[in-house]
C-alpha cells in the first residue's frame, strides 16, 4: 500500500485505527471540553459527533461556525492519523451550508480522498440528526515524523 499506508490485513488496519483513535482521544482535551464523541473510525475514515449546547451559540442564536469547524477538523485529524503516522493539517477550508441550532446533534464524517507520500486530502461532511448538510470541509494533511502510539516491532506486527 505504500509508505503512507502500512501493509497489513484489513482487520489489522481496523484494529490499529481504533487503537490510535483511543490514544488520541484520551489526551484530546479540546474534544472532551466540547463534548465530542467518536462514532467510528477506520483506515482513512472517522466519524465524530457533537451536541450543540447553549454556550456554543452566537449572537444569532445559531451554532458559532468555529465550533462546527472544530468538529470537522477533529474528524479530519482522526481520519488522517488512523494509520499511526503522525499527521497534521497543512491547510483547510469550510463552507457553511445551513445553521445548526441548540440541541442539534452534528456528525462530521471524514473520508480520505487522496494520500501520497507525505500529503493527503480529506473531505468532511457535517450533518445534523435529520440528515441536513450543515457544512463541507476539505482538509489537506502533511505527515511528520513519528507515530501516534508506539509502533509495533518486527515483521509479525
Amino acid at each position: 500500500m505504500g509508505e503512507h499506508h502500512p501493509a497489513m490485513s484489513p482487520a489489522e488496519a481496523q484494529a490499529l485505527a481504533e487503537r490510535v483513535a483511543d490514544a488520541m482521544f484520551e489526551r484530546d482535551t479540546a474534544s472532551h471540553t466540547l463534548g465530542l464523541r467518536i462514532v467510528g473510525v477506520a483506515p482513512g475514515h472517522a466519524e465524530l459527533a457533537m451536541t450543540v449546547r447553549a454556550d456554543m451559540l452566537n449572537g444569532h442564536a445559531i451554532c458559532h461556525g468555529g465550533f462546527i469547524f472544530t468538529l470537522a477538523d477533529s474528524a479530519f485529524a482522526y481520519a488522517c492519523n488512523s494509520y499511526n503516522l503522525n499527521t497534521v493539517a497543512s491547510g483547510c477550508a469550510i463552507d457553511f451550508l445551513a445553521p445548526a441550532r441548540e440541541g442539534d446533534v452534528l456528525t462530521a464524517i471524514a473520508q480520505e480522498k487522496s494520500a501520497s507520500g507525505r500529503t493527503g486530502v480529506y473531505d468532511i461532511e457535517v450533518r445534523n440528526e435529520r440528515g441536513d448538510k450543515i457544512a463541507l470541509f476539505r482538509g489537506k494533511s502533511y505527515r511528520i515524523k513519528g507515530h501516534v502510539i508506539e509502533a509495533p516491532a518486527g515483521p509479525a506486527a
